[in-house]
């Protein structure tokens, strides 16, 4: 599998700045992070601050191992100085977009490769469960044998604003999901392989910790679900110590968010005086946790932060919070994000500084867009760029048909046109002078030459209009798979789609083409 493109990470549309600084142009924003991701030094630089409490890592082992059983990865983390490389997504349907995997398969190349330079290291993917944006997560999109996309979606069991991850699958979500995938090769297969992740009643995080081990489990990922409450009791010192202090650090975000603006930058994630950095889990519901003076406000209650503190596994880190939680918790060495993440961690940074939690180098995740043989080949009979699918289907195909009679041959065609009517009028001439009986004859004639022509003409414009239906379902195809929706496709489809389209190779295929020095978007024939 040969890449056939590689696209600057900035070029992506719905690129924000930061981000685009940050992978490019680092100079710009290196007073808002750590670690520069292409210094090649930044991880040994990482690795000799990282200080990781030894009793830390023994209860994080045990409760790991509950959720993961008793792996080669979890005995090697319970080794002292072993690190962590770390990433995580919301637990979505039947795996989410696909860049869910590519995240875990670019922290487990980190992770061997750290291993290989003597650094031990494992791969943890951290499980957004507590999340209860249920929108984001209860639907998934896969690409039918027909190159239609389809929804699937499933319905919440109430309106109770539930951590997302505690919802449960319906059994018809994986008829849905076998009925939109027939047709692929691989459809049985893929199918059964995600049957017994979601099997009836196992609720959508463990579902997901299922599919992840199942496809990669093989090759040490560790599933850390921080609902588990063997975790949100190892969580509970820092969040305690976080909801003592979160006036002042709640002031550094505002400031540090300010900062961003002034910088040309705007607040990745939207944080106002009165904000805080917590949720509350109240009868298995995540509620807003709001400041008011000196106190907090949740569900029409009060609470002073004295209350919040002596009860720390009531507490759910905001957005903001939990990738600091998640860098205390665990030896981090290296975090593995997405741009939107990359682009709010800026404003999360001064909740490291403020808590005293030593910062992990950010890198970016592999960024992939995945095609076969047959369209690649069409893109070159196009010629097309990947950078030319970023207008829409309607565009596309405008730009196609723009090529489908090459300007020269319609410009010869009339051109030979006017010049055969030309000499034909001035043949005419001279045939009438020289006898007048025979210039109706010649009209006639010319008439049926100039028909001739015209039929070239014509045969010409119906091959143009022929190519011109096959190339609405070629454009179609295309943007249907490579810019559905307008949308990357990675963060469009399920890998589903492709493992039963591909096969179960595609695993190994993705996996030897991870490469973690490498923060391009790459279009890989697969």
């Amino acid at each position: 599998m040969m890449p056939s493109c590689v696209l600057a990470a900035s070029a992506l549309p719905g690129v924000s700045a930061l981000y685009s600084d940050f992978v490019c142009r680092f100079e710009r924003v290196a007073r808002f992070y750590p670690y520069d991701p292409r210094d090649p030094s930044a991880l040994k630089r990482r690795l000799s601050l990282l200080d990781y409490p030894e009793q830390r890592r023994w209860r994080l082992v045990e409760a790991l191992r509950k959720q993961n059983g008793d792996s080669p990865a979890l005995q090697m983390l319970a080794r002292p100085g072993t690190t962590v490389v770390v990433t995580g997504q919301q637990a979505g349907l039947f795996g989410g977009p696909a860049y869910s995997f590519y995240k875990a398969l670019s922290a487990i190349r980190l992770a061997e490769h750290l291993s290989e330079q003597g650094t031990p290291a494992v791969a943890v993917f951290w499980m957004a469960t507590e999340d209860h944006q249920w929108g984001e997560i209860n639907h998934c999109w896969v690409l039918s044998e027909t190159g239609v996309p389809l929804r699937l979606e499933i319905a919440r069991q109430d309106e109770e604003p539930r951590p997302a991850g505690q919802q449960t699958v319906p059994h018809e979500a994986l008829e849905q999901l076998r009925s939109a995938l027939r047709g692929w090769p691989f459809s049985e297969a893929a199918c059964d392989t995600v049957a017994q992740a979601y099997a009836p009643g196992r609720t959508l995080g463990a579902a997901f910790a299922s599919l992840l081990r199942n496809l990669l489990g093989d090759r040490g990922l560790l599933c850390l679900d921080p609902l588990e409450p063997e975790i949100r009791q190892a969580m509970a010192p820092l969040l305690a110590e976080a909801i003592e202090r979160e006036r002042e650090l709640a002031q550094a975000v505002l400031a540090r968010g300010q900062e961003l603006i002034e910088a040309g930058y705007h607040r990745q994630v939207r944080f106002e005086p009165g904000s805080s950095l917590f949720f509350m889990l109240v009868d298995n519901r995540r509620l807003p946790l709001r400041r008011n003076g000196d106190h907090y406000l949740c569900a029409g209650r009060r609470y002073s932060p004295a209350q919040l503190a002596a009860s720390p596994t009531s507490l759910s880190p905001a957005a903001l919070l939990r990738p600091v939680v998640q860098d205390w918790l665990l030896p981090v060495v290296a975090s593995v994000l997405g741009p939107a993440e990359i682009a709010y961690w800026a404003q999360a940074r001064p909740l490291y500084q403020g808590l005293g939690v030593s910062e992990p180098v950010i890198l970016p995740r592999a960024s992939w867009t995945l095609l076969d043989a047959r369209t690649a080949r069409l893109m070159e009979r196009y010629g097309l760029e990947f950078s030319d699918f970023f207008g829409g289907e309607q565009a596309l195909r405008e730009r196609i048909a723009a090529r489908l009679t090459p300007p020269a041959l319609a410009a010869a065609i009339e051109r030979s046109r006017q010049q055969i009517a030309q000499l034909l009028d001035e043949m005419g001439v001279g045939v009438s002078a020289f006898d007048a009986s025979l210039a109706r004859a010649f009209l006639k004639s010319r008439s049926k030459i100039m028909y001739q022509v015209g039929k070239i003409e014509r045969k010409v414009a119906r091959e143009a209009l022929r190519r011109d239906e096959r190339t609405a379902a070629d454009a179609r195809w295309m943007c249907n798979l490579i810019y559905p929706q307008r949308h990357l496709q990675e963060r469009f489809y399920s890998l589903v789609s492709f493992l039963a389209w591909r096969g179960p190779e595609l695993i190994d295929k993705l996996y030897a083409q991870t490469l973690p020095a490498c923060l391009d978007h790459r279009l890989l024939i697969v």
